[in-house]
């Protein structure tokens, strides 16, 4: 049986603590350094160190996730390091650098770092640097820190979130992730993006035990991205779910410190830049629900106006269609209701969603599928395009999926659209 042997936890004193051997195939009782789970975690953040030929950000990354987060976020999460170095005093050095600054968080379990490597194992080893390139080399490193850091964590938490070392990290990302696991959370997925970086997805951890065989079962020199993408296709979620805007960035400057590594990682994804204005191609409404006067018509809220749509009383089954007179590569689409900061007579319980090929008369398209629920009255969400999968949108439709008695205001609706590629 293959077997995860666990070398190393570090505390805040950087010295060792246990020594355990991990099985795939059992799962863990008790979280790192003896201390029981914290009853109020709702996921787990995980930072595998890589060496990069510009060196580590991972203190940079640390600094920015905490800075990120305010105290009452921290209840919510843990953050588990791995640090991944084959030499001895470089591996306790980097461990005494994050003792130092994130003492606290250590100390309260907020903060978990081990080391660790893979031992008896059918698989093939890595190959030795004069047997691969440094890429190779590299991503096989990762390889093994991610499978160890995915069994550790399969228990720690109920989702959890794979960030890397070069991340810096959006003010509050934590409440958006919380709300947005929320409205999702009787929705069937796998994997949600909050960012186009490799770092940023939220997974079950339900699912991270399968997860850790598929990727040592896969190439090693293929990068996540590329793993996560066929792990959600295995698993029934043909499409990627990612949210506007990103949560993550890089850290680095990624024009000058370039690497091949980082240039074959973004040859595995699509991205581009969306205009800073919507498109909001033209297009017939259908609506049935009731406007309250005219100053506050359905239309408002798609036109480029100041102004907004305004009803009340609405029940499930309630929709706000739009139906482009031509199909449109959609690339992004935001429904935005309520009004303000606060998000006053925002709706509480709907969904957005796309429509194809063919149109009805005077109702829409024949064809939709979920594109997202409301997150807090929004809905702000890249549109994924797929060949044979997911084609040009003809239909967005907003889905009342609950009564609500008070006032509903849909405040905007924009959509960003793509010219075809000849």
């Amino acid at each position: 049986m293959r077997r995860l042997w666990f070398s190393r936890w570090f505390g805040s004193n950087s010295t060792l603590k246990s020594r355990t051997i991990w099985k795939p195939s059992r799962r863990c009782r008790k979280p790192p350094l003896g201390s029981s789970r914290p009853a109020t975690s709702s996921w787990l953040e995980l930072l595998p160190r890589k060496r990069h030929p510009h060196g580590s950000h991972l203190l940079d990354t640390l600094h920015s996730l905490f800075q990120a987060t305010s105290d009452p976020e921290l209840a919510h999460i843990i953050v588990l390091v791995h640090l991944s170095d084959p030499d001895p005093e470089r591996l306790h050095r980097a461990a005494a650098n994050i003792s130092g600054p994130f003492a606290p968080h250590l100390e309260s379990r907020r903060l978990l770092v081990v080391s660790g490597l893979l031992g008896d194992s059918p698989l093939p080893r890595p190959l030795t640097p004069s047997q691969s390139s440094p890429c190779e080399a590299l991503r096989s490193r990762q390889r093994e820190g991610q499978a160890l850091l995915m069994n550790f964590a399969s228990e720690l938490s109920e989702y959890f979130l794979l960030l890397e070392d070069n991340t810096r990290c959006a003010p509050r990302f934590v409440s958006a992730i919380y709300w947005t696991l929320a409205a999702w959370r009787e929705l069937r997925w796998v994997v949600l993006e909050f960012s186009s970086l490799g770092s940023g997805k939220v997974l079950r951890s339900s699912h991270l035990p399968l997860l850790t065989s598929v990727r040592l079962l896969f190439p090693e020199d293929a990068p996540l991205r590329l793993l996560l993408a066929n792990f959600r296709f295995l698993l029934g979620q043909r499409v990627p779910i990612r949210f506007a805007p990103d949560l993550f960035y890089r850290t680095d400057d990624l024009n000058s410190q370039r690497t091949c590594c980082l240039e074959e990682e973004e040859e595995d994804g699509e991205e581009y830049e969306n205009p800073e204005k919507p498109s909001n191609p033209p297009a017939t409404l259908y609506n049935t629900m009731i406007a309250l006067s005219s100053a506050h018509l359905p239309e408002y809220a798609y036109l480029p106006i100041l102004s907004h749509f305004q009803t009340e009383n609405v029940i499930p089954g309630d929709t706000y269609t739009l139906v482009f007179d031509l199909p449109h590569r959609v690339v992004q689409i935001q429904v935005l209701t309520g009004l303000g900061a606060q998000g006053l007579y925002h709706l509480e319980h709907g969904q957005v969603e796309l429509g194809y090929e063919p149109v009805l008369e005077g109702t829409g398209c024949a064809h939709y599928v979920l594109l997202g629920p409301l997150v807090k009255g929004k809905c702000n969400q890249k549109v994924p395009y797929t060949a044979g999968l997911m084609g040009a949108v003809r239909c967005v439709r907003l889905l009342v999926t609950a009564r609500q008695h008070s006032s509903v205001t849909i405040s905007q609706i924009n959509v960003w659209t793509r010219a075809e590629e000849e």
